[in-house]
């Protein structure tokens, strides 16, 4: 390589390194005395404040009702189309994977037990900008002629904000990181969990793996979802009830590892030694980066799948809910479960390097032996899988935006084979410049969708009284209906022929 070539590529991974540094922030920030947070952390933590008071604290005034919405999510589907259960799948499909096995080990081995803490916080913050910008996708959804709903940021941004450079720039970022680095990611973590746990060459990994995503990218965003949502439940499950044993079987233990969280997450422990700037500051960066890596809560990444239902009932704020739950199922239980079995097994050792996967397989084998290292090499090859996916359907959906309807299948067809290949290359190399420019274009992706929902959150609230209106008059599930003649606004702005009936 030239002098030259040398140069730029050294100059490019310096410009993405500021560029993250600036938007996600630096974790020696006591040592080179920079921010502790970057920016996108304070966009995302109060915006999710600020929805959550502007819709008078949703994710706990219905609580219940979101899990009730449930029983009905099967339902709505029609003519081959996608329920909400099956998009609520497909956003878990994505969201469910290293950020909850690998990463909350990371969280942990860093900033302490106390990291838990926070991402909880950040997990219940989330939840109100998970409602905002799934109802928006939904209220801005399109039809399309394989009877499955488009839409997403790219698309509410295009209608709602009127700025169609602002939705490719979106779409592009979105493509850059979730459809193809992400891929790559996951593919590499899935490699090397196999690698430890069966001795499996990654490239043997890379080779099983593509086999396996081929058939299913090839079918489009129907299978995406028909796959997500019979792998997602089952392994969720499975994972959540070994958790649950690890945690009755040591429940004289389990009060104390809380409280050790609680503890550790307001320096009550770092106090004595005299380090409780940095010991809270640890716990804080590692748990709120590591939850919102995780529940992408406000990312603009679940509204894609959001936007794919037929709910039922028939309203957008049904999938605003759907997602809230999505990042409290991620969060609150799957990465729990994780955080509770590493604390409680006792193996984080600070002054021992210990890599993210490898910590919870060996935590998982001080209560089952061998079988704990194999059971997360299998979770995380479902988890990680899955996750592949739903971040295809994703690139699909807003490369479809960007080339138009009628002009897409070249496109995705050349899409598909990249995300294949980028599977391959992912299980068998490691590519950190790659891994940072994906974290550089999703910052900006998330940036870009946080102002469009901030600019159009009175739509939002709008839709969520109508919705809640409708839940006072009693009104049953399939007499509650949404009309955009009923908004001002979306009277001009909404497809009509997605509200058609």
């Amino acid at each position: 390589m030239s002098q030259s070539s040398n140069g730029f590529v050294e100059g490019f991974n310096t410009f993405v390194s500021w560029g993250n540094g600036l938007i996600w922030g630096n974790d020696d920030w006591l040592i080179m005395n920079s921010p502790w947070f970057g920016l996108l952390v304070f966009v995302l933590i109060g915006a999710g404040l600020f929805f959550t008071v502007a819709t008078r604290f949703i994710q706990f005034r219905h609580f219940g009702h979101m899990w009730g919405l449930l029983r009905t999510s099967g339902q709505g589907r029609k003519d081959g189309g996608i329920s909400s259960f099956e998009a609520l799948m497909t956003s878990l499909a994505a969201r469910v994977g290293t950020g909850n096995l690998a990463g909350v080990a990371i969280a942990v081995y860093v900033g302490g037990p106390g990291a838990v803490f926070w991402m909880w916080i950040t997990a219940l913050v989330g939840m109100s900008t998970s409602f905002i910008e799934s109802t928006l996708a939904q209220a801005y959804k399109v039809p399309h002629n394989d009877n499955v709903y488009r839409g997403g940021p790219a698309y509410y941004i295009e209608r709602g904000v009127g700025q169609r450079w602002m939705a490719v720039l979106f779409s592009l970022c979105l493509l850059v990181a979730f459809g193809l680095a992400f891929n790559g990611v996951q593919a590499n973590t899935i490699a090397q969990a196999t690698n430890e746990a069966f001795g499996v060459p990654t490239w043997a990994t890379g080779a099983v793996l593509v086999a396996l995503v081929a058939p299913v990218v090839f079918g489009g965003l129907r299978s995406v979802a028909r796959v997500a949502g019979k792998v997602v439940p089952i392994m969720a499950m499975l994972y959540i009830f070994l958790a649950l044993f690890i945690i009755i079987t040591n429940f004289s233990l389990f009060p104390v590892a809380i409280a050790h969280i609680v503890k550790s997450a307001f320096g009550l422990e770092q106090a004595a030694g005299g380090v409780l700037g940095y010991g809270i500051a640890q716990a804080m960066i590692n748990g709120i980066k590591r939850g919102l890596f995780s529940n992408e809560a406000g990312m603009g990444s679940a509204p894609n799948a959001a936007a794919t239902a037929k709910s039922h009932p028939d309203h957008p704020a049904v999938q605003g809910f759907m997602q809230m739950l999505g990042v409290f199922i991620d969060t609150l239980v799957i990465c729990t479960a994780t955080a509770s079995i590493i604390i409680l097994s006792g193996v984080v050792d600070p002054n021992v390097e210990q890599e993210g996967i490898q910590l919870t397989q060996l935590a998982l084998s001080q209560y089952v032996g061998d079988l704990g290292v194999y059971f997360i090499a299998i979770a995380i090859f479902f988890f990680a899988f899955t996750s592949i996916i739903a971040n295809y359907s994703y690139g699909e959906s807003n490369l479809e935006f960007i080339s138009g309807s009628k002009n897409a299948k070249p496109a995705i067809m050349i899409f598909r084979v990249v995300v294949l290949v980028m599977v391959f290359i992912g299980s068998v190399a490691s590519l950190p410049a790659i891994w940072n420019f994906a974290d550089l274009s999703m910052g900006l992706m998330a940036l870009t969708n946080l102002a469009a929902i901030l600019i159009l959150t009175p739509v939002a609230l709008r839709i969520l009284r109508d919705y809640e209106r409708q839940i006072k008059e009693g009104k049953s599930p399939d007499q509650i209906t949404f009309d955009p003649d009923r908004f001002v606004k979306l009277k001009n702005e909404a497809n009509r022929d997605a509200w058609d009936d």
